[in-house]
């Protein structure tokens, strides 16, 4: 299990492995922004949305995201990076 933090969130990986590039260094700034707003279970329009963005744009960076994390859906990067609950 591995944890790591995006923003104020906090996210526990859970599986054998951590999906590659998730260390962040990987990602751009705004790929870290599209990630933890997918994560929290946004929608490519409700994403573009609140960052003022294109849709198209916003299903580039998260076609780059699968790529970099070498996840194929955003379920599966729901399953493999699931949140931490507060206490």
């Amino acid at each position: 299990m591995t944890r790591f933090k995006l923003g104020s969130a906090q996210f526990v990986v859970l599986g054998a492995e951590a999906p590659a590039g998730l260390a962040q260094e990987r990602l751009t700034p705004a790929e870290r922004e599209v990630l933890a707003l997918a994560l929290a279970g946004l929608s490519n329009r409700q994403i573009s949305r609140k960052r003022k963005s294109s849709e198209r744009t916003v299903a580039k960076q998260v076609a780059s995201l699968f790529r970099k994390l070498e996840v194929g859906s955003r379920a599966e990067l729901w399953a493999r990076a699931a949140p931490v609950t507060r206490r």
